[in-house]
């Protein structure tokens, strides 16, 4: 781990900045939509466009670093994020804000797949493992930093929306005053949607719901904060739960990922998350929100690794790239209509129809996991892929560099075995 940062710390340092920017300026909207007296269907609208914009700049992105270098799209794309953010309180008015959050999403999505990118290119295959997750962690580091930003200054008036584009503007600085060029990455094409449900009708189902409850974590977390009367402080506590939540539980529940029929783990986590949920609806003292969200995101976060994984043992190795890009796609579908069908319920329920929706969710990906058992017998642990942690909002590059180290680690492990039992039959 001390060699990943000895080598790459400027790189995650500028990624852990940028994050900051992302999360602060993500939550401050939904406060600021309510001072301006947003409905709540009209921020649900501001907040999907992220992820529509999102989804779109991880698509063009690998073509635009073809045609002008990675540090040309880094530089371009981050300066509109800068001036985007700064941009929202000059006119308040949601339909602008849903265009700049279409073109801050594409522009992040961009600057994420470059900056991914640079990080793959100096890992090595000894420590890719360590580097994805020092980048997991940091992501995690700079949105939870983000909440304690959101108290120094008064979200009515302009500093905070100064400060998110500031941050943006200086992660600029030691990315690219520390990398060297990368030679332009080959785009692999998605696996048809049809063949990869073929394969995995689990994967695909699951990653789509998901999709919808991270975003709605996501996006419209901060507008229940203040559609539910809490106070700025604990906004910031509630959502910094979320991302505390999937950082802790990450790595236990990949532990359990690689020794157990990973359905029954899927269905497991899933119940819990939607109990999380459960709890949010009933416990609305901020004790028994920040359990709730502690759960949610604690629980939500791992099952896309989970499902990730699971589609991968069922697949050859030279098709998991192109898999990836399908699972991202039905994720990006399930992300944009997220927070619109939460703004809706939570117009039509109050703010409990926040939690309405992601236990619903994860509810149906745990019927749906116990019904996909009874159709096939699982995979025997021996003969599964390795778990690779990374989050809902990695772009392809991120998640191709999982799978690479997936297979290293199953290769490695497969080699290891033979070793031993060679070395047992010699012995014999």
């Amino acid at each position: 781990m001390l060699q990943v940062l000895g080598s790459a710390w400027a790189l995650l340092l500028g990624l852990m900045l940028l994050m900051v920017g992302n999360g602060l300026q993500g939550t401050l909207l939904g406060v600021r939509g309510g001072i301006e007296g947003f409905s709540t269907f009209e921020m649900s609208i501001v907040m999907s466009a992220y992820f529509l914009g999102f989804l779109g700049g991880s698509r063009m992105a690998p073509e635009m670093i073809r045609r002008v270098g990675h540090v040309r799209v880094f530089a371009a794309l981050g300066s509109f994020i800068s001036a985007v953010l700064i941009l929202y309180p000059v006119w308040a008015n949601p339909w602008v804000w849903t265009l700049e959050r279409v073109i801050i999403g594409f522009c992040f999505s961009g600057v994420y797949v470059t900056a991914e990118s640079w990080l793959n290119n100096a890992a090595s295959n000894e420590n890719r493992g360590k580097a994805l997750s020092m980048y997991m962690i940091v992501q995690m580091l700079g949105i939870v930093a983000a909440q304690g930003l959101l108290l120094v200054g008064d979200p009515s008036g302009f500093i905070l929306f100064v400060i998110p584009s500031v941050l943006v503007s200086i992660s600029f600085a030691p990315i690219l005053l520390s990398i060297s060029p990368t030679p332009a990455f080959e785009r692999t094409e998605p696996m048809t949607l049809k063949r990869l449900f073929g394969v995995s009708p689990l994967s695909c189902v699951g990653v789509f719901l998901l999709g919808g409850a991270f975003s709605a974590q996501f996006g419209m977390a901060a507008v229940y904060g203040s559609e539910a009367g809490l106070s700025l402080t604990q906004i910031s506590m509630f959502i910094a739960s979320f991302y505390v939540g999937a950082t802790v539980l990450q790595y236990p529940l990949g532990w359990l990922s690689d020794r157990m029929d990973r359905r029954k783990l899927i269905m497991i986590v899933a119940i819990i998350g939607a109990l999380g949920a459960v709890i949010g609806m009933f416990f609305g003292t901020l004790t028994g929100l920040m359990i709730a969200a502690f759960l949610v995101g604690g629980m939500s976060n791992p099952l896309y690794s989970l499902l990730i994984s699971y589609a991968n043992d069922f697949l050859e190795l030279e098709d998991m790239a192109s898999a990836s890009g399908g699972l991202i796609f039905l994720n990006g579908l399930g992300a944009i209509s997220g927070p619109i069908v939460t703004g809706y319920i939570m117009t039509v329920m109050g703010p409990a129809g926040f939690w309405v929706f992601i236990g619903a969710l994860l509810f149906a990906m745990a019927a749906y996991a116990g019904y996909r058992m009874t159709q096939r017998p699982a995979p025997s642990v021996e003969d599964s892929n390795a778990y690779a942690p990374v989050m809902m909002s990695a772009t392809p590059v991120a998640l191709e560099a999982a799978q690479e180290w997936a297979v290293e680690a199953a290769e490695e492990a497969a080699e290891e075995a033979a070793e031993a039992e060679k070395n047992t039959s010699d012995a014999a």
